[in-house]
Order: C-alpha cells, then sequence, then structure tokens
C-alpha cells in the first residue's frame, strides 16, 4: 500500500499557485488532505475500451482534488481500500517514481513510439502538481525522446509549462485539450469546486496556442439542464482562444458515482435539480446512466441527437473538426537519444 505522509505539501504554497486559478476564494474542503506516495511497479496503462480513441496513457496521480462531482474515475480509488466520494478528493496517491517507469518505458526495446495520453484517468494538473512537478518532468523527459503525446486538463496551472509544451509541439507531435465543459465561472464552483475558474482555462488555451501548441476544447460531460444548451457559445469561445478542434461526452453515472453527483446537485442547485434529472433520464432512456460500450459515452433520443447536431453544426462552421489524439495516428517523431561515447 501507498505510505501516509504525516506532512504533505500544502497545494496553496508553491510559486506556482497563481497558476492554478482562484481557488483561494473557494469554500473550504469538507475533508483534510492526506498525501500517500507509492513506488509504482509500471506507468504505461493500456486502454482497451471501444469508448476512447488513445490506446496507452500515464497517470502521475491517484484520486483528484478537483472534485468533480460527476468524475468517472472515482470508482478506481475503491482499489486502494479508500471511498469514491470524499475519498477520491482529498486521499491523493502519488507515483513518486513515474519519471524514472517513463523512460524505462521509452528505452524499451518493444516500444515502438505510440501516442501516450496524460492522464486517461484523473488530472495531471491538480494542485499537487506544483510540489512534485511530475507531469512537468515526464514532458521534458517525452522531449528528449520526441514521444508524441496528448494531453488533458482541466487546470491553468497547465500555462506553467508552456516553455515545453512549445518546445514538444515543435521538436514532436503533440496535442493539448483543455476540459471546459461548464457555461461559466459559477456553474463551474457548483460542479466542480476545487478546479480552476473556467476563464482561467480559456486564458491557458490561448497561451499554449499563441506557443504553437495544438489546442483543443473537451465539453465533457454533457449535463443536460446545465451545459447543453451552452454548446455553440463554448464553442466559439474555445475558437476566438485558439482551439482547433473539440469533441464532447455524455455525462457517466456509474453506480458509484451517481450518489456523489445527486447530492453536489442538491446541494449546489436545489432549484433545478429535478430538471437536471429529468433531462438525464430523457438521454438514457429513462435511466441515470448506461453501463453499455458505445452507448455510456453518448446518450440517446431525441434531446441527445438535437445536442449531437448542434455540435456537429457549429465545429463544421468554427473550422474545429480537426481531429483528436486517435489510435492508429503514426508516429513519426518518437527517436531515442544518442548516447554519446566516451573519448579516452
Amino acid at each position: 500500500m501507498p505510505a501516509p505522509l504525516a506532512n504533505p505539501p500544502n497545494p496553496w504554497s508553491s510559486t506556482n499557485v497563481e497558476w492554478s486559478g482562484d481557488h483561494l476564494d473557494a469554500p473550504p474542503p469538507l475533508a483534510k488532505l492526506e498525501v500517500h506516495e507509492e513506488r509504482a511497479k509500471t506507468i504505461l496503462a493500456r486502454n482497451d475500451s471501444p469508448d476512447l480513441t488513445f490506446r496507452w496513457s500515464i497517470n502521475p496521480y491517484r484520486g483528484c482534488y478537483h472534485g468533480c462531482a460527476y468524475c468517472y474515475a472515482r470508482p478506481s480509488h475503491q482499489y486502494w481500500g479508500f471511498g469514491a466520494g470524499t475519498d477520491f478528493d482529498r486521499k491523493l496517491i502519488v507515483k513518486t517514481n513515474a519519471v524514472e517507469l517513463f523512460e524505462e518505458a521509452l528505452e524499451a526495446s518493444s516500444w515502438r513510439g505510440e501516442w501516450i495520453v496524460l492522464s486517461g484517468n484523473t488530472d495531471c494538473y491538480q494542485p499537487l502538481e506544483a510540489s512534485y512537478r511530475l507531469t512537468r518532468r515526464l514532458l521534458e523527459t517525452a522531449l528528449r525522446f520526441r514521444q508524441p503525446l496528448g494531453l488533458i486538463t482541466k487546470s491553468s496551472l497547465v500555462r506553467r509549462d508552456v516553455d515545453v509544451l512549445g518546445e514538444l509541439a515543435r521538436r514532436a507531435q503533440l496535442k493539448v485539450t483543455i476540459s471546459a465543459a461548464m457555461p461559466d465561472d459559477e456553474m463551474g464552483r457548483a460542479i466542480e469546486p476545487y478546479a480552476s475558474p473556467i476563464s482561467k482555462r480559456f486564458e491557458a488555451m490561448r497561451a499554449l496556442a499563441e506557443a504553437g501548441v495544438t489546442v483543443g476544447i473537451s465539453l465533457a460531460p454533457i449535463i443536460p439542464g446545465i451545459n447543453d444548451d451552452a454548446v455553440p457559445r463554448m464553442l466559439e469561445r474555445a475558437r476566438d482562444h485558439g482551439a482547433s478542434f473539440a469533441f464532447m461526452t455524455m455525462l457517466r453515472l456509474s453506480r458509484e458515482v451517481l450518489p456523489v453527483f445527486d447530492e453536489r446537485l442538491g446541494a449546489a442547485l436545489p432549484l433545478r435539480a429535478e430538471k437536471v434529472r429529468a433531462g438525464i433520464r430523457a438521454m438514457r432512456s429513462g435511466e441515470m446512466n448506461d453501463t453499455r460500450f458505445g452507448s455510456r459515452m453518448r446518450g440517446e433520443g431525441e434531446r441527445w441527437r438535437l445536442v449531437e447536431q448542434l455540435f456537429r453544426l457549429h465545429v463544421e462552421k468554427l473550422g474545429l473538426d480537426r481531429s483528436e489524439v486517435v489510435v492508429g495516428e503514426p508516429a513519426t517523431t518518437f527517436e531515442r537519444p544518442r548516447r554519446q561515447l566516451a573519448l579516452f
């Protein structure tokens, strides 16, 4: 089991806190932060789900401080004996040897330089990254190997690393996706209480685009009654901040996630809660979730079809139809660095 730290780092004490958004005005967390460190056995996770467009991913952190009520990764925390609720938000695990394992994986003769996504499960730029800097060091390692990377985050802390991301975009293959589904800062704070404000995420998007990074927007998840009517203006805002691609997914509420989401919804948006629940059922054939492969990332019914049509229409109109990272894209840049021979 990962070992807990008696005196974990303060996520807000780093000089990089300015990039993490205006968190200091957020309500205090409901549970004490616990940080656990582990020496992981492997760092590359293979994804076999037909719902995902990538095969390989890296997650330097387990659990996520952002506290998003809908997070599909919450059940994964139960593997460590933790809960999917506040444990997932505040009992965080740091893979301290992530960079070492990544370099070993890239040096392996079997590695062919396929795309890797940071992160496929929890956010690689959650506040602890300001202290541990694992994600930055992973990017620096990828740059040495010219390793193709996709990166997805809802944290403006990504702006801290615009230098290495810009260089990686020039020398290798890189696509960064900013997850920004909520229509404004207020709604973001209600549903994603400790993630960067939506406005800060768009500022980070612009900074990345100006550095030459291919950047896009993820409207995930679509939550009927909260953001389904905001699709056009969110896509326009992304285009205006330098985005060149976009995608969206429907809200997923597994057995462990549903009570977390429902409790947050009722507490944060009591007057809207029943409308949202009815909208979800309308897009899920009368249920609150659909676990089937091929269906769990998208909805059903006339209301969902209208959202899809609206999305496709504006993506084409705004020129946001460049694809995100997909399985099978050629990895043309991967190259192991040459070792210089010692001279005698």
